[in-house]
């Protein structure tokens, strides 16, 4: 009986702390955090001007190697005006260098400021950076993709979770789109009607 309550209570904290680690994005009415840096073109973004203007939708996504971030960038590109027509500014962000972002642009048309989030920072302070475990990592290398390169990442391999926010002109997430399955990708006319 000792042992099993043992193996119940370690089974539980391996589950905690399992829980612990998975990172769950900004909440609605949370307060998004203030980011800066130069987009493709070499541009000052910075997430306090753009929202002078306007909402700003934040997208997060991993690389020009996923194509379910090619297609999600391709749909936002192709919908541009509609959103713009709504005020709203948009900026993609990923761990991807220059190199990779061309490659993006490229693959996507697009024509929106895109950043490269150094060290995860921004990844990071919107709680949606993970560590990609080895198994997934040694896959991604085989096909080509090595995430430490194309990141400009040291030891372990760091992603976004697909992540779309809607930040207001007071700075608060008044959408939010957050889904660990990279799969699965929100909708323009979601945007749309939340703008």
């Amino acid at each position: 009986m000792k042992k099993f309550l043992a193996f119940i209570v370690l089974l539980f904290s391996v589950t905690v702390l399992s829980a612990q680690d998975k990172p769950e994005g900004l909440f609605i009415n949370s307060k998004a955090p203030e980011f800066k840096g130069k987009d493709q073109n070499g541009n000052d973004i910075s997430l306090k001007e753009l929202r002078k203007k306007g909402p700003v939708v934040v997208v997060f996504y991993r690389g020009n190697w996923c194509p379910y971030c090619n297609k999600e960038l391709k749909r936002m590109q192709d919908s541009l005006q509609l959103l713009t027509d709504k005020g709203a500014q948009i900026v993609a962000i990923s761990p991807e260098q220059s190199e990779g972002i061309s490659k993006t642009i490229e693959k996507t048309g697009a024509t929106f400021s895109i950043l490269h989030d150094e060290d995860m920072k921004i990844a990071k302070g919107y709680g949606v950076a993970y560590q990609v475990d080895e198994k997934t990592q040694q896959r991604q290398k085989n096909f080509g993709n090595d995430l430490l390169a194309i990141n400009g990442q040291k030891e372990r391999a760091y992603l976004p979770v697909p992540a779309v926010y809607i930040v207001n002109r007071d700075g608060s997430v008044t959408f939010r789109f957050f889904e660990e399955d990279y799969r699965r990708r929100g909708f323009v006319k979601v945007l749309l009607k939340n703008l």
